[in-house]
């Protein structure tokens, strides 16, 4: 199979599809890769280091788009790149198409195959192709969280860990998933007194006996957030509905109940967000004020650490692409429940009822033979 790696180019988005040694894994398996030209720099990985893998270089992002038969990407495309997408070319990448309807409108009208990372999805319901990015962009929201919470960042001028004869700050993470773990384990180390929430009381009670004991848990529902809000430092909106559209969990007018310089951070941004006065940002321009709230709600928090964060994707997402290079898109996802669940827009078909159901538009389930 020929497959194409293009250069990300979303507001500051440094990952690359595949590093190298992924590269090689698909090359030894006999496929063509064709990656364009400094589409790796941002991660540290340069052309050389993908020619010495047997990949060929391109100098264009059409080049890669008009000779690929599977497309290898970090970030949904963008609008100058929905015309290069050719009918029945596979298209793997994180999508999030529940929150982006100029997005699903383009894939159905290209006619290409969208199979998304996100809603890639094991029997026992694990997600792990969002996984790793997950594990990254939950410690980061408290890393920004806690820059942000400076004076001069807008925030109310404390330090997350307090110093002895100091109180700590206090971070809500709502969300028990991987991102709510991960953030949780990261703000418990820096020394922040946490509470992350969840609807699952078995979920709870296996956070409550592995996170460390400044970690408290707490049921997810509307009485109890508003309870914490008046005293919390930072809020982690980690809640996540597998490629659905995530629901609002602080309302405008629960800002009124946070102190100013209270700090928000809306890792759920990607799925439409979880805070209603949450929009999309970028690393460029990564913050705004509503209410005297600090608001962080960048799309691509990974894409600030992109060698990590490519390698990290890379380890999970190597052995669904060389069974989709091997078999071919339909036998892999036959095959594979959890790649199956990844088809999200199938030539020119919304398969995925979550998706179908937010935009009201058609949904057509696919049979595969």
């Amino acid at each position: 199979m020929k497959i194409g790696i293009p250069k990300e180019i979303k507001n500051n988005e440094n990952r690359v599809g595949m590093t190298p040694a992924g590269v090689a894994e698909l090359i030894r398996h006999g496929h063509e890769v064709f990656v364009q030209h400094t589409a790796g720099e941002g991660s540290g990985f340069s052309d050389e280091k993908y020619k010495e893998v047997g990949a060929k270089i391109l100098p264009t992002i059409e080049d890669v788009y008009a000779i690929a038969e599977m497309i290898l990407k970090v970030k949904e495309p963008i609008e100058s790149e929905y015309p290069l997408i050719k009918k029945g070319q596979l298209v793997f990448t994180y999508f999030h198409f529940a929150s982006d309807r100029p997005l699903t409108d383009a894939m159905i009208k290209s006619g290409g195959v969208c199979l998304a990372y996100e809603t890639v999805q094991t029997p026992d319901r694990r997600l792990p192709l969002l996984i790793p990015m997950s594990e990254v962009a939950g410690r980061m929201a408290v890393m920004n969280g806690a820059y942000y919470l400076q004076k001069t960042k807008g925030g109310k001028g404390k330090l997350i860990s307090g110093v002895p004869g100091v109180n700590r700050t206090k971070v809500l993470v709502l969300g028990g998933g991987t991102v709510g773990e991960a953030a949780a384990r990261m703000a418990a180390g820096m020394g922040a007194d946490v509470y992350i929430t969840d609807i699952s009381l078995p979920r709870l009670r296996q956070l409550e006996i592995e996170l460390p004991k400044n970690v408290h848990t707490l049921y997810s529902s509307r009485h109890n957030i508003v309870n914490e809000l008046s005293n919390v430092d930072i809020v982690i909106g980690s809640v996540l509905v597998p490629g659905d559209k995530t629901p609002f969990l602080i309302t405008r007018d629960m800002l009124k109940l946070m102190e100013p310089g209270t700090v928000l951070v809306d890792v759920a941004i990607d799925q439409g967000g979880c805070f209603e006065t949450s929009h999309p940002t970028t690393h460029t321009d990564p913050v705004y004020m509503v209410d005297g709230i600090v608001h962080y709600a960048v799309a691509n928090i990974p894409g600030a650490v992109p060698n990590t964060s490519t390698i990290a994707l890379t380890n999970a997402t190597l052995r669904y692409a060389l069974a989709l290079a091997d078999k071919g898109w339909q036998k892999a996802c036959k095959e594979d429940t959890a790649l199956f669940k990844g088809l999200n827009i199938v030539e020119g078909k919304i398969t995925f009822k979550a998706v179908a159901d937010v935009w009201n538009l058609p949904y057509q389930p696919i049979v595969l033979e």
